[in-house]
């Protein structure tokens, strides 16, 4: 991690954050923003963290197509589940190291 400040002093420009509203099971909406998309098994998926709880742990979505726009889809199938966290733990050892 970069202990750069990004505020209105940076000399270079910052993607918009990505904002998703995502309902919980109990029907609680949060806002989450992403800030990791990866790829496994030929399936782009994106890792979400909550925008008012950034300690909280991520959230795992599969990115579908509809049409032209991309949705994120719950994961159901525990053997994609297992697999899609095989590569998420690997990809983050790699970042730690």
């Amino acid at each position: 991690m970069s202990d750069h400040v990004h505020d209105e002093n940076c000399d270079h420009e910052h993607d918009e954050e990505a904002v998703f509203v995502v309902t919980d099971e109990d029907g609680n909406e949060h806002e989450m923003v992403l800030v990791y998309t990866f790829e496994s098994a030929d399936q782009a998926y994106a890792v979400l963290l909550d925008r008012n709880d950034p300690e909280d742990d991520g959230v795992i979505f599969r990115i579908e197509e509809d049409g032209e726009d991309e949705v994120l889809v719950n994961i159901e199938d525990d053997e994609e589940w297992e697999r899609v966290m095989k590569v998420y733990e690997e990809l983050v050892a790699q970042e730690a190291d």
